[in-house]
């Protein structure tokens, strides 16, 4: 072709007219070459682009298809243009069978009016939450939760709706688990009150032998005394039924001590019954203690349950600490005080562990009441807590104890306790004066 070309331009040279025509066409040829690399190149661009839009396509279906929810696609009019193999498993029907269907037809006729209004209902905005059912292979309703959204062009004009949605069985199987799971924690979580508790109330044996050991003693020891009141009055009765005469009698009524014995008789039996009846809620606080979870929200003496705590922890101790209870005669509240008395007991216990091996170790217990609540505090002059020990003090096996001392539950309990079950708050500070502060406020009043 270059010697075709070169021969024309050779030949032109002698001829002007034929030069002028020679180069149009060599323009043109030039031209076509032009056109010919512009018709390749977009070729090219086009079968790259064509590679391109496939390999988009089969990522789209293959991710429509590794979908577990359901998926429909239909146009504005309802019509069903997409589905993904979830929904061809759930009803047994191949999407060629449902393109181009109705979207009714894959619902139960309960559902079909409600479906019906989907198209309307999109330009409205999406659906969500909404139960209904689908016809399965068998002809029998598959409950589903679905959610319809409407689904827009390149030029922002609605083109028609997705359904996607998952079967309300998968949704129970889950939630039923979640059920399973939530009770198996609280289950463990009322394992670790419990064993909790029962190791404050290993440590706090003593203390409580220590308060039933006074009213026991005391009525072990009135018992006695009335023993011998018993012989006595026998003695004399049996004299009088006899045949003693008016003077021996009152002799031997004198020596046998009988008008003492009468007044004496009515304070031994009281004492004695004063003395049952302490032992009786020395008893009840222990069962209250032992067992918070099955009392009941009722009315108790915050005070007495104050005191009670106090006794059975320092009563326990082999080195106790001076203690200053500041609180008032008494104090009402209603709730559960069960709860209360173990925050409490081990409020304190933790106070007397801070001051183990201290010297002038003290404790302050204090008492205030609000309009609505009351609040209990109690403090020691300790060494303190430090910043990072404030942040986390309630967390769950944290302690600051040496190993085997603690177990790190007993402030994490009371807490849960505190905020949970008495509604109420617990809080931890260091004092300006040195030392920790454990705070804990309840309502006057919690509703039964």
């Amino acid at each position: 072709m270059a010697d075709d070309v070169r021969g024309l331009l050779d030949s032109a040279t002698d001829n002007p007219a034929t030069l002028s025509d020679e180069s149009a066409w060599i323009e043109v040829i030039q031209r076509m070459d032009s056109i010919y690399a512009d018709i390749v190149r977009y070729q090219v661009e086009l079968e790259e682009k064509n590679a391109n839009l496939e390999e988009a396509h089969q990522f789209i279906q293959s991710v429509i298809s590794s979908i577990s929810d359901i998926l429909i696609v239909a146009d504005t009019q309802g019509h069903i243009q997409q589905v993904n193999g979830a929904l061809e498993t759930l009803i047994g029907r191949p999407a060629k069978q449902i393109t181009g269907q109705p979207l009714a037809t894959l619902f139960m006729p309960g559902y079909v009016d409600l479906v019906e209004d989907f198209a309307e209902h999109i330009r409205a905005g999406a659906i969500h939450d909404c139960e209904v059912e689908l016809v399965d292979h068998d002809g029998d309703g598959a409950p589903i939760a679905i959610n319809c959204t409407p689904r827009f062009d390149h030029d922002g004009r609605l083109s028609g709706l997705v359904i996607t949605g998952r079967p309300l069985g998968e949704l129970r199987r889950a939630y039923q688990d979640l059920q399973e799971t939530h009770e198996r924690l609280r289950t463990t979580q009322q394992q670790l009150v419990q064993s909790e508790k029962m190791a404050s109330l290993g440590q706090l044996v003593a203390g409580v032998a220590h308060e039933l050991n006074n009213p026991i003693s005391f009525v072990f020891g009135n018992m006695h005394a009335l023993k011998r009141y018993e012989q006595r009055l026998a003695e004399y009765l049996d004299a009088i039924h006899g045949t003693i005469s008016k003077p021996e009698r009152e002799t031997l009524r004198k020596a046998l001590k009988i008008d003492r014995l009468l007044q004496d008789i009515g304070p031994l039996i009281e004492g004695s019954l004063e003395g049952a009846e302490r032992v009786g809620e020395i008893v009840e606080d222990l069962r209250r203690f032992s067992t918070p979870n099955q009392q009941q929200c009722q009315p108790f003496d915050l005070v007495r349950v104050i005191n009670t705590a106090t006794d059975w922890v320092i009563k326990a101790r082999r080195e106790r600490p001076q203690v200053d209870v500041d609180v008032p005669d008494a104090v009402s509240v209603t709730g559960y005080e069960g709860y209360v008395h173990q925050i409490l007991v081990n409020l304190i216990q933790n106070a007397a562990d801070a001051l183990e091996g201290q010297q002038d170790a003290h404790i302050g217990i204090g008492c205030e009441t609000g309009e609505r609540h009351v609040s209990v505090t109690v403090r020691d002059n300790g060494k303190g807590l430090a910043d990072d020990q404030l942040l986390r003090v309630f967390d769950p096996f944290y302690t600051t104890k040496p190993v085997g001392k603690g177990t790190g539950l007993g402030l994490y309990i009371s807490y849960n306790l505190a905020t949970e079950q008495c509604k109420g708050t617990l809080r931890a500070r260091n004092r300006p004066d040195g030392g920790a502060e454990f705070t804990l406020e309840i309502p006057l009043e919690l509703p039964a």
